[in-house]
């Protein structure tokens, strides 16, 4: 008996009451017991409240003051402010640490790896090298190779767009035509198509720099990285545009974060050239990752050297091969075997 007293006791101690325990205990621990679990509820609750509110919550970096909805940073995002008073006052204060955040998040996207453009037949990655792909002008997409071949060999030699089986145009008139309707659509690999012909004077337009900078310009600001690249390509030569290398480095780093795995050889050489090292083996470590041939040389220069780890060097050639892989396919080894035996009979 004495026992199960105490046990009441403890129990009631939990929940907070007491009182008479005769004929109708049981009763009144059943009440007692729901208020306990309504007590625990509301505690709980009100605790999800305390942290939302307090989620919510963010102190001025200028004078402290608490408050919800405050003024963020817009550069580096990591600091509020109750007004653009206090964001003022505070500038000075904040400005290097505002800049290393600002550096800190660019170098997490610049050195992020990016999946490669695809061809949108076959699906297989694309190589980005000029041999291996083609730019159509009649539907303005990038395909590769292997299903240009493989569309000529199923059509019995007919020489139709393997995406939209538009037959060929013969004129460099209608080449261009063609060209500016898809720029009217805003297709950037249309502009970056022009500006290639601009830069080499093809399809009877006169070699303009200036011109095909204007155009590579707007092909990156649409979305091609490779506009982007031969721009800064311009920037670094000086054609069409002064020579500007602070530019020229920009230009191909907007590249690299587009996937443009030469953009990334050609960082990595500035950066080791600038006495980058660290940086430089880094650019080339992604480019190698991406299939590109230099930058895994470089890399493997960088391991006898003691730049590079034995692993970090192993991780680098395991992924390298495995992309290559990937961009292989038979149509395209196909296609690469017929080019090449038609180069040599001309």
């Amino acid at each position: 008996m004495s026992s199960n007293t105490g046990e009441n006791v403890d129990r009631d101690q939990l929940c907070g009451g007491g009182g008479d325990h005769g004929s109708n205990s049981g009763e009144i621990i059943n009440k007692n017991e729901s208020s306990c679990e309504q007590n625990i509820v509301d505690c709980i609750t009100k605790g999800i409240n305390n942290v939302a509110v307090l989620d919510n919550t963010s102190l001025c970096a200028a004078c402290g003051k608490q408050g919800t909805n405050l003024n963020m940073c817009n550069k580096c995002k990591s600091v509020t402010y109750c007004n653009a008073a206090c964001k003022k006052k505070h500038r000075s204060k904040h400005k290097k640490a505002c800049e290393k955040r600002v550096a800190e998040l660019y170098d997490e996207q610049l050195f992020k790896d990016v999946e490669p453009d695809e061809c949108p037949i076959c699906f297989l990655p694309l190589s980005g090298r000029e041999k291996t792909e083609t730019f159509m002008s009649c539907c303005g997409k990038v395909i590769c190779i292997g299903c240009i071949y493989a569309m000529i060999e199923s059509e019995g030699g007919k020489d139709l767009c393997a995406f939209c089986r538009t037959p060929p145009v013969i004129s460099n008139e209608d080449v261009i035509k063609r060209v500016k309707k898809l720029m009217e659509k805003g297709n950037a690999d249309a502009f970056n198509y022009l500006g290639g012909l601009y830069s080499q004077g093809k399809c009877g337009l006169p070699q303009d720099y200036q011109k095909a900078s204007e155009l590579n310009l707007k092909a990156g600001e649409l979305g091609s990285a490779k506009g982007y690249h031969s721009l800064g390509h311009s920037y670094d030569f000086g054609r069409g545009v002064e020579v500007d290398k602070k530019k020229a480095m920009y230009y191909c780093e907007l590249a690299a974060m587009g996937g443009v795995v030469k953009a990334r050889f050609h960082l990595g050489c500035r950066e080791v050239r600038d006495g980058n090292d660290h940086r430089g083996i880094k650019h080339f470590i992604l480019a190698a990752r991406g299939g590109h041939e230099k930058s895994l040389a470089a890399v493997k220069m960088g391991f006898r050297s003691g730049v590079v780890t034995k692993d970090e060097y192993a991780n680098v050639l395991r992924a390298y091969h495995e992309r290559q892989k990937e961009m292989k396919s038979e149509e395209r080894d196909k296609a690469e075997a017929f080019y090449r035996a038609l180069n040599r009979g001309r």
